[in-house]
Formats: C-alpha cells, structure tokens, sequence
C-alpha cells in the first residue's frame, strides 16, 4: 500500500502539499525513480519526526512500532494519517485526544473497508444522525471464499486455496477467516458512528471455517445465502456485538454482495437506513482513503480549522452477544431411528420451538446432513442446548450454528 500511496502523492500533488520523506527498511532498495528528487528517503524515524513535516503517514500496520510512532507524531504537534485497523481499534479514543490537547488532527478512513468512504461518512455526513446501529461485509477475503462456495459449490479448502492463489487471502489467513480482522474493523466503526469503545476482544468472533457447500442448498431452501456479517446494535448502554457467518436473504443488500467487495448498512434514529458498497481492499482503493484523508488533513490546517474530536464524547459500553435471533442448525449424523426425536426432546427441553426440518435427499447414510431451525430465542438460550447436543453418539460433526437476519 506504501508504493501506491507514493505513486498517487507523486504523480497528483500540488499547490502547498509535498512528500518531503520516505520511511522505510532496507531504503536503498526500495528507492523509485519516479519520486522526486528532493524527497529524503531514510529508515530512521526519527529523521521524520524531527522534521518540519506537518503530517506523518502511518502504513507500518499492527501495533509496534506503529503505536509508538503514532503518539511520538503526535506529541510533537504533527498530525497523523493512518490505515492501521488494530492501532484504532485498541487506542482510537485516546489518540484522537492526544490529538486535540496538541492541536492536530488523526484520520483513519482507510482502517475500515478502505475504498469505501464509510468512516469519513459516519464522523461527518451522519454526524448529525443518533446512529443505533450498524452492520457489515468488512473482510473480502471471507466475502470472496463464501462467493465461491455458493456459485461453485466447492469445499471449502478449495475455495481458501483459489484466494490464496489469486492473493486475496494470505498463507495463513486464520485472522480473516476466524473473524479477527473484521471484529477490529467493528470496534472503529463502533467508535466512529455509535460514540462507544469496544475492545475488539470483547467482540464474540465465530469462524467461517465449518461452513460446507451442502449449506448453501439448505440456505436456499429458504431463500436466502451465507455472509460473515459483523453486527453491532445499541441498547441503552449496552453493545450487541458479533462477528461470523450469519444466514441473509439473498435478495438482501448482504445477499447480493459477491467476491472481495465491502457493504456497511447503518441504521439511524432520523436518516433511517444507510449502505456504503464498494472496494474494501487492495493497494489502490486503500491508497484514494489514505490521500483522501492526507488532503482533508492538509486543507485543515491551510484554513486554520478541521475535526476537533475529543475523548470525552466516547463512553465505555457494555458487550453482549445474546441476540435474539431465528437460528440455522446443521447437523452430519449416522442415521438411525429417532435422531430427529432426540434433538426435539433436548430442544424442548430448553424451551427452544422448532419452526422447520429440512433433509435432502441423496446423501450417504454415514454421513447425513440436516437442518433445524429455530423460532426467534436469546442466543444464552440456545448455548446450553447446544452442548447437551455435543456429546450425542450419532453426530460425526459439531453442529453448526447460524444466526439468520431478516
């Protein structure tokens, strides 16, 4: 992303901003000849910081250095630029104070789905809005593996291999794929639109990993498809928050987002209901967030104005996970009379109501998948049946337990 960012400064800058540094390791092997020549290229930090640059751009990603240099930035008076998800997630509400008590700006518009504008969108289009909630497609890489087991009805192992090969997915891409990157992506935007912080931690985060071809046929049995959705609603003081794969309407805006995009809904008190779709990734979208902010930034400080966010206006929250949702359950067993009895007796027994059995024909006896669902219940209902569930002798696989949205 460095290189793009670069490329854009260098081939569209004018007027009174102008790349002054370069930062990086092994800098002699890293320098262009496209970058002016009067840009010092330099793998000492400190050679930035004590510069008189008025904004430093932060690419580094995840938390050391790039903390340490973010606050050293601004401490000094410098405003910050930054794409880094993990850095905001953890410290956005004190380094945006930091940045107020030293008269400089940070922006972030690039740390969640970057060629969208959704985070510039939720500081200042909906600022005026009370936003209660706001749901998400925040990772491509589980949007594009999702995408390929449901047209192509492929394994999944498959469908991870062919992202990896096309680069949308790393070697190991277990923070994807097990929700960690988008839980870090929905505690900024649970800071940016509903003004609470979260630690991304305390976000329940459910892998997509156990998702099987046969439950894109289940889902669309009743018309709907399978997204890893991050979801956040506010109550009061409290922040419903998960991340994982969920059952959505196909003809739902989550339904019908395909491959490597991003879709951010938000839900508000007066503007009603709001969608942002577009590019979540890759060098150059994330690059035009970066710019963009980069020039926000500049005609701020040209103007002697701009954001002046304060910490204060942050309050801590309360997390929950206990939705209240309809559930998808699939089930691989080794058939035998009265399996479908059993799992009733334990439902009932929790006080859980079946609202529908689906069972396809055409599977192996040894290993037949089928679907419950379930009538609306707390998820903290349905936990303790689950686990009841586990230790059946029929079951070959865990029970894959799905939210489905409506």
């Amino acid at each position: 992303m460095g290189r793009a960012v670069a490329k854009i400064l260098c081939e569209n800058l004018g007027g009174s901003l102008r790349l002054t540094h370069i930062c990086n390791r092994n800098v002699e092997s890293k320098k262009q000849s496209w970058v002016p020549s009067n840009v010092v290229w330099t793998d000492d930090v400190e050679c930035v910081l004590k510069s008189d640059a008025q904004i430093v751009i932060e690419l580094i990603g995840g938390l050391n250095p790039a903390e340490q240099i973010v606050r050293s930035a601004l401490g000094s008076g410098k405003s910050v630029v930054t794409a880094n998800k993990q850095l905001i997630a953890r410290h956005g509400p004190d380094l945006l104070h930091l940045a107020s008590s030293k008269g400089c700006q940070i922006e972030f518009g690039a740390a969640v789905a970057g060629g969208v504008p959704v985070l510039p969108a939720l500081r200042t289009g909906l600022c005026g809005d009370r936003l209660h909630g706001i749901a998400g497609i925040l990772n491509g890489t589980c949007n594009y593996i999702l995408s390929r087991i449901e047209n192509a009805r492929i394994p999944f192992s498959e469908a991870l291999e062919e992202a990896q090969a096309r680069g949308y997915a790393e070697a190991d891409a277990s923070e994807d794929l097990d929700g960690g990157d988008a839980r870090a992506k929905l505690g900024i935007l649970v800071l940016a639109g509903l003004h609470m912080q979260v630690e991304p931690e305390s976000i329940r985060a459910r892998t997509i990993r156990a998702i099987d071809a046969v439950d894109f046929d289940y889902a669309a049995e009743l018309g709907s498809t399978i997204r890893q959705i991050s979801r956040a609603d506010l109550k009061e003081n409290t922040v419903f928050a998960d991340v994982g794969p969920c059952v959505v309407p196909t003809e739902s805006p989550f339904g019908r987002v395909q491959r490597n995009l991003n879709l951010v809904l938000t839900s508000g008190q007066y503007g009603g209901d709001v969608a942002f779709l577009g590019a979540g990734a890759g060098g150059d979208p994330t690059a035009v967030a970066v710019v963009s902010d980069l020039m926000f930034v500049a005609q701020s400080l040209a103007g002697g104005g701009g954001r002046r966010e304060v910490a204060s206006s942050v309050s801590s929250a309360q997390i929950s996970s206990d939705f209240e949702t309809p559930w998808y359950l699939r089930f691989f067993v080794r058939d035998q009379p009265g399996i479908v009895a059993r799992l009733a007796q334990i439902l009932g027994g929790h006080r859980l109501n079946i609202d529908s059995l689906l069972q396809k024909p055409g599977f192996d006896k040894a290993s037949l998948p089928f679907v419950i669902t379930l009538e609306p219940c707390r998820d903290s209902l349905l936990r303790p049946a689950l686990e009841e569930m586990s230790g059946l002798d029929f079951a070959i696989r865990p029970c894959l337990c799905l939210p489905i949205l409506r």
